[in-house]
């Protein structure tokens, strides 16, 4: 984690001070379940949540002595709480703690998550609505293929980041997950009732069979949905990086009254915040391999896992949280250029109604290959006019064209060209997303 790419509202859920406490709650919860027992005195919770204090510097100083953690905050414990500190703890190892904990705090990381998310989609569908019927051109390969709109670019990102939207909500319950189980997870030496206490207490749910780990195939679950958001993003990113190229320059990042864009060229105004986000999005992803390879463990526990979760943790979840808001900022004030956009399309001269004069000619008894054959010789005698003086336009070229026009009528040939024609579902699939 580097302060440039997080906000304080993920890092708090990672500070030191923040895992302290999530522990000190787990262990008070516990103490709760076990005073219900009667396993332990009544009133004992109470004193020990009342004395509970612990000093980060005295927990390393502790740890870096008897090589420990877990061992050296139940230490730290200990000298502030006195002679009820002795419960503390009782028939749990140190798993209960620290993936409990580890899972509330991804919980924790997921709503926030989430509130990006939510942040995003909004302004999506706000630039789709905007830009419902602002025809631009679509491309395959790079190439003009067919019209589409702006607002169908938006609405498809829209409708992946829903299903994002509902990855993270199961993943979020996937990770949910509480273990206090004791050595193995037999809980020989604690009492279930202990667990579904703690549980409900932490609002998280029981592990079913925590082999004294929490199975680490959900935390690759967790993982490889943020991988999948961080794609979407990327996804998004490119797109608009595409389109702000100044021989496209369809759309723009917003450029401040005193930003600079180059150290040489004052002209420059840069698509840096997608690109940015290119890059963040693949840090993200590389937490994907980590994650599943912690699936593997030897038998009901060791902690190969540990080292990785305690980076890929914070560093993931900061990370795609950045990314998140700064992908909503880039879609809420994202500069879009409708007249290039028909420039842009009236290019070529209406080559990108190349397919719909070859259904028309299929529709006059005229075969496929027939079709194909004169609609691409004119559509190639366009093509390669291009960079000429004597440019030719394909509209131009299909009017003149002997074969066609002793095959369509004039009027045929004109409602060919209108671009109107391929607004004429935008309204269906517009239906489908937002009126689902």
């Amino acid at each position: 984690m580097i302060p440039r790419y997080s906000r304080k509202e993920m890092t708090s859920i990672w500070e030191e001070e923040n895992k302290f406490n999530i522990w000190v709650d787990i262990e008070v919860a516990a103490l709760e379940a076990m005073e219900k027992l009667k396993i332990v005195p009544e009133g004992t919770s109470a004193k020990v949540k009342e004395k509970a204090s612990f000093d980060i510097n005295r927990i390393n100083e502790i740890e870096k002595e008897i090589k420990h953690d877990v061992l050296a905050f139940l230490t730290n414990l200990s000298e502030n709480i006195g002679p009820e500190s002795r419960f503390i703890h009782q028939g749990m190892t140190s798993s209960d703690v620290l993936d409990t904990c580890l899972s509330l705090q991804l919980k924790e990381s997921g709503e926030l998550l989430m509130e990006g998310l939510e942040k995003l989609l909004n302004a999506l569908k706000v630039k789709a609505i905007d830009h419902k019927l602002t025809l631009c051109m679509g491309r395959s390969h790079g190439i003009h293929a067919e019209p589409t709109t702006f607002g169908l670019k938006m609405l498809q990102a829209f409708e992946e980041f829903q299903r994002n939207k509902i990855r993270l909500r199961n993943a979020i319950d996937e990770i949910s997950s509480c273990a206090i189980s004791g050595s193995v997870g037999t809980f020989a030496n604690v009492d279930p009732f202990v667990e579904e206490y703690v549980a409900e207490k932490l609002n998280l749910n029981i592990e079913p069979v925590s082999t004294q780990v929490i199975p680490r195939d959900r935390h690759a679950f967790f993982f490889s949905t943020l991988a999948i958001i961080a794609s979407s993003i990327d996804r998004l990113s490119t797109e608009i990086r595409h389109l702000q190229r100044s021989e496209v320059m369809e759309v723009a990042e917003f450029f401040s009254k005193n930003q600079k864009g180059s150290s040489s060229m004052p002209h420059k105004r840069n698509p840096i915040l997608t690109e940015n986000l290119s890059g963040l999005s693949r840090i993200v992803r590389g937490s994907v391999i980590p994650a599943l390879e912690n699936v593997v463990l030897w038998h009901e526990r060791d902690i190969s896992h540990s080292s990785v979760e305690r980076m890929i943790a914070p560093d993931t979840t900061v990370t795609l949280d950045f990314a998140l808001i700064r992908m909503a900022n880039v879609i809420e004030e994202l500069i879009v250029y409708p007249d290039q956009m028909q420039k842009n399309l009236d290019r070529f001269g209406g080559l990108v109604f190349s397919q719909r004069l070859l259904l028309e000619l299929t529709q006059k008894d005229v075969s496929r290959e027939e079709s194909y054959k004169v609609v691409q010789k004119n559509a190639m005698k366009a093509w390669e006019s291009f960079d000429s003086k004597d440019e030719l336009n394909f509209e131009e070229l299909i009017k003149k064209d002997k074969f066609i026009t002793s095959t369509l009528s004039q009027k045929e040939i004109d409602n060919i060209f209108d671009m109107d024609y391929h607004l004429k579902n935008i309204d269906k699939i517009y239906k489908r997303v937002l009126n689902k």
